[in-house]
């Protein structure tokens, strides 16, 4: 039996946003549960009693509703805070079990490891899938082979079958026929980086699963799809083609958009939702540590709705910046070039673009600022940064945002926040 030296791991939590919630409510556990998108407009999560009750992704709430009252299925609105803080407690816990990781989404990470003299990382892998259970409350599923398309087929059957508690490692014995088998159930459509059209091009030339891409002629997929598909079929054959990304590269754009919980038709409330979008946005600039040098301010109607309509406006800054208030300043102007009276707007955002790392800020000669302006902002900006994280957001707001919004996303069904706040902590009498 060939033994690896390496190993990669791809680690992702199960059905994450249902998990979160369960994690936080024991009443959740076992019952079936769905967590909706934005303005709880559709399904964008379930656990696994709710998959088995047939519940499809993607379906509108409010179709649904009847059919989840019947079989006693518990909602929740997106709790985006909350998501977003277990992912960060889920992160450090990887770090420190891990040697190298690259993490690839809000649940999902890439881990390179050597494997013990045996070769078999499956205690490891049990082991961190019971600590992670213990200290967050999330089941995870772990894929294990020798490069990450394979730990990607790998960590899809692992939770797709029963039988391997979550755990399946691909890469102790790359010839063997057991291999075979495994890639033989991955569908070509599942195959990481295959996209819809590539999937039915290779539909269409009798290759359906994993085991016939990567046996296929290299030549024929090189003519499809260049070298992005023959490095595919490398990692297939298991040659590591698609290295660790460690770092997390800077942002080219900023992006904060929000459907509104019901149509907006007045200048002043349009006004006040691009306002709180740019302040969001402003906080996430800071938080990656650049400057925006432009930025663009978009809306539009209902697409189903009769006069569609959709405009957007931009504008240079003459100064990069991250501060809330000049971006402000050259956002809300653009909002009057948007607004149509006789218009009813379902969506809006504003777009940060032409960013810049904070290190570096070439001066305008016109637009003079001093060392001593510069710092002040940013300690000001930091003040009201610090103080919406640990008392909560929107404890320091801009008036620009308005009181109580009409128009605020619809969240009905919201859990409390009791990763990071204290007063949603649960209290339990004993």
């Amino acid at each position: 039996m060939v033994r690896l030296r390496q190993a990669i791991a791809l680690i992702d939590g199960n059905n994450f946003y249902a998990a979160c919630e369960q994690a936080l409510d024991p009443a959740l556990l076992g019952r079936p549960l769905v967590v909706l998108s934005n303005n709880d407009g559709m399904v964008v999560s379930r656990s696994a009693e709710a998959r088995r009750l047939g519940i499809a992704m993607g379906l509108p709430y409010f179709k649904l509703r009847p059919v989840l009252e019947r079989h006693g299925v518990a909602v929740r609105s997106s709790n985006y805070a909350l998501y977003g803080d277990m992912s960060q407690r889920l992160m450090t816990l990887l770090e420190a079990a891990c040697e190298e990781l690259e993490v690839y989404s809000i649940d999902e990470a890439f881990a390179r490891l050597h494997r013990p003299a045996g070769g078999d990382l499956g205690p490891w892998a049990r082991e961190l899938r019971a600590r992670i259970r213990q200290s967050l409350g999330l089941p995870i599923a772990i894929g294990l082979a020798s490069t990450k398309v394979l730990a990607k087929a790998a960590n899809r059957l692992a939770k797709g079958n029963p039988a391997q508690a979550g755990v399946l490692d691909l890469g102790r014995a790359p010839g063997s026929g057991e291999l075979e088998d495994w890639l033989e159930r991955v569908a070509i459509e599942d195959v990481w980086g295959i996209g819809r059209r590539l999937s039915r091009w290779c539909r269409l030339r009798g290759v359906a699963n994993a085991r016939q891409m990567r046996d296929m002629p290299s030549g024929e997929l090189r003519a499809r799809c260049g070298v992005v598909g023959v490095r595919l079929q490398l990692e297939l054959r298991g040659m590591a083609c698609l290295p660790l990304q460690q770092g997390v590269p800077a942002k080219q754009e900023t992006c904060v958009s929000r459907s509104f919980s019901r149509p907006v038709g007045e200048l002043e409330e349009l006004r006040q939702a691009v306002a709180s979008y740019v302040v969001r946005a402003a906080e996430k600039l800071r938080r990656q540590r650049q400057l925006a040098g432009a930025l663009t301010v978009f809306a539009r109607t209902s697409p189903f709705a009769d006069g569609f309509y959709s405009q957007a406006a931009s504008v240079r800054l003459p100064l990069a910046s991250q501060d809330t208030a000049v971006l402000l300043a050259a956002a809300l102007p653009l909002v009057g070039r948007l607004y149509r009276p006789h218009k009813r707007f379902q969506k809006a955002g504003v777009l940060l673009q032409e960013l810049q790392g904070e290190e570096l800020l070439q001066q305008h000669l016109l637009v003079p600022q001093s060392p001593e302006q510069q710092g002040r902002r940013a300690a000001l900006m930091e003040t009201v940064d610090r103080l919406n994280g640990r008392y909560g957001r929107g404890t320091v707001q801009w008036a620009a945002c308005g009181l109580d919004p009409l128009w605020a996303m619809k969240r009905e069904r919201l859990s409390g926040a009791a990763t990071t706040r204290l007063e949603h902590v649960p209290v339990v009498w004993a």
